[in-house]
């Protein structure tokens, strides 16, 4: 192989990078990027983080994004791999995230009693990541033909039907 090719080979829910250099070849294996954001208490992130863990265990990296310490906090006790809290913390990290689950109020300005600020509202919209959000929240928003469904069943649904299929596509 020439010294600046580059070739690609996935796994279920990892990427495995071949690469030739000056003549040794080495593997980098990186796991699919999951960014979990919430607020307030992070109970919804924490549930989806579990989840998640269960179904996934280690073949996916699971980042807790909090808009406050305590809601990343529950989040790590969770298992998330890794966490982070506020504003610039989310606005950085939902650049480089594969995919983005959270809350529908992750993209409302001033959602969470103003704790999704219009930055980070805006970086979640923005990025090229997948994002599933869970059609939960407490701001006067309504999704007109949204059944009222409670939250475990829609995590189940998260993961069985959309999470998995999203994964799987990526191989």
């Amino acid at each position: 192989m020439p010294v600046s090719s580059l070739t690609h080979r996935h796994l279920f829910a990892k990427k495995e990078v071949q690469i030739t250099t000056f003549g040794t070849i080495g593997r980098i294996e990186l796991n699919m990027r999951i960014c979990v954001i919430d607020g307030q208490g992070g109970g919804i992130g924490s549930v989806i983080i579990k989840k998640l863990k269960e179904v996934f265990e280690e073949s996916v990296e699971i980042i807790a994004l909090g808009t406050n310490g305590i809601a990343t906090a529950q989040m790590l006790k969770a298992k998330a791999n890794r966490g982070a809290s506020g504003e610039n913390a989310i606005v950085h990290t939902v650049a480089d995230a594969d995919i983005i689950i959270g809350p529908l109020a992750i993209v409302l300005a001033h959602a969470m009693m103003g704790e999704v600020t219009p930055r980070i509202a805006e970086a979640v919209a923005a990025s090229r990541a997948k994002k599933f959000l869970i059609p939960l929240t407490q701001e006067k928003v309504e999704i007109v033909g949204m059944s009222s469904t409670p939250l475990p069943p829609l995590i189940e649904t998260l993961i069985e039907k959309h999470l998995k299929e999203s994964i799987e596509k990526d191989v």
